[in-house]
């Protein structure tokens, strides 16, 4: 009987000590005092509870039930939605759909499964829409950049670029360039190209190209009227494909646009051309030079007639680089002394 006592004492002292923390305004009871209530209703027998206790035994039975709900509800432990996306994951996704534009968002979900990247399928697609590429294949074809880099090793394409002489003579050269290995041939210069004229360039660089002319597939060039059906024939007759530029879309040949633009810059535009002589020598000096020794990003900084193999690198103490002139020195090419 007198730890009943005491008990009741304890609980009283206890909701004094909760009176005086709230002087004003109604009873609130902290998580801490239900607790402590609960507690110490197990040493009070029930017929006294509604003596002792502040609250009803409803409301104690009530305080203990939401407590032991509490303990066992995981909800708020728990995230909603998916788990978080790792950023590497999304990056290795647009990597893989921009190295594989005919991929969907579920191809690429196959592909990462098979990496050990386990993602839902709609992930994938939410990924690549945030990005503004399309999750659906592209079921029209490559775009033009795409074919011509995979189409690279079988292409060789053509074009037209003017030079003026320094008497105001226009001049034309005709030049084509090996997409694969970025051999240049400039085969011919003309004040009138005719047709006929432009069939015999296209002769002269089909005898040129020798053996290679088998791993050729396409000829690429522009609409302009001066090549005709007769050029084109000397390409099909060796199984090639003729494709056309659309009209005033330079860049859909712009491998020529670019290899014109270089003969530009580095030799055409620091010289006075005289007359058609003139500049076949020059654009033979600068086809041999960019053949033989200009390096290129596209080969490793090799030049299209060097075999792919890394420079060797000498002691430049004990070996002399020497410099060769081109074209009077407008262009210098250097060598190591033999």
């Amino acid at each position: 009987m007198g730890t009943v006592k005491d008990v009741e004492l304890l609980v009283l002292r206890h909701e004094n000590a909760v009176l005086r923390r709230q002087l004003t305004g109604p009873v609130r009871y902290e998580p801490a005092d239900r607790f402590w209530f609960a507690a110490l209703s197990g040493l009070i027998p029930r017929r006294h509870w509604r003596e002792i206790f502040p609250v009803a035994p409803g409301t104690l039975l009530a305080w203990h039930r939401r407590f032991t709900a509490a303990k066992w509800d995981y909800t708020a432990r728990r995230r909603t939605g998916r788990p978080h996306t790792p950023a590497a994951v999304k990056k290795l996704v647009l990597r893989l759909a921009r190295e594989n534009p005919n991929w969907g968002h579920r191809r690429v979900q196959g592909e990462l499964t098979r990496l050990g990247h386990r993602i839902a399928a709609s992930t994938v697609w939410e990924i690549l829409n945030a990005a503004g590429i399309d999750p659906a294949p592209r079921r029209s074809g490559p775009a033009w950049r795409e074919f011509l880099t995979t189409q690279a090793e079988g292409i060789i394409a053509a074009d037209f670029f003017h030079i003026d002489t320094a008497l105001g003579r226009r001049l034309y050269a005709l030049v084509f360039l090996e997409h694969a290995t970025r051999r240049l041939h400039i085969t011919g210069v003309t004040a009138r190209p005719t047709r006929d004229w432009t069939v015999q360039q296209a002769r002269n660089v089909t005898a040129d190209l020798g053996i290679r002319i088998q791993t050729l597939r396409f000829l690429l060039r522009d609409r302009d009227g001066k090549y005709g059906e007769a050029f084109d024939a000397v390409f099909r007759a060796e199984e090639m494909k003729i494709l056309k530029s659309a009209p005033q879309a330079p860049r859909m040949n712009a491998h020529c646009e670019r290899i014109i633009g270089s003969i530009r810059r580095e030799a055409l535009d620091h010289v006075l051309i005289m007359n058609e002589a003139h500049a076949r020598h020059v654009l033979a000096a600068y086809e041999r030079h960019y053949n033989e020794h200009r390096p290129h990003q596209a080969r490793n900084q090799l030049p299209p007639d060097v075999p792919e193999q890394p420079a060797v690198a000498h002691d430049l103490n004990t070996h002399k680089v020497l410099r060769t002139r081109i074209l009077g020195g407008l262009i210098n090419e250097y060598r190591y002394a033999a």
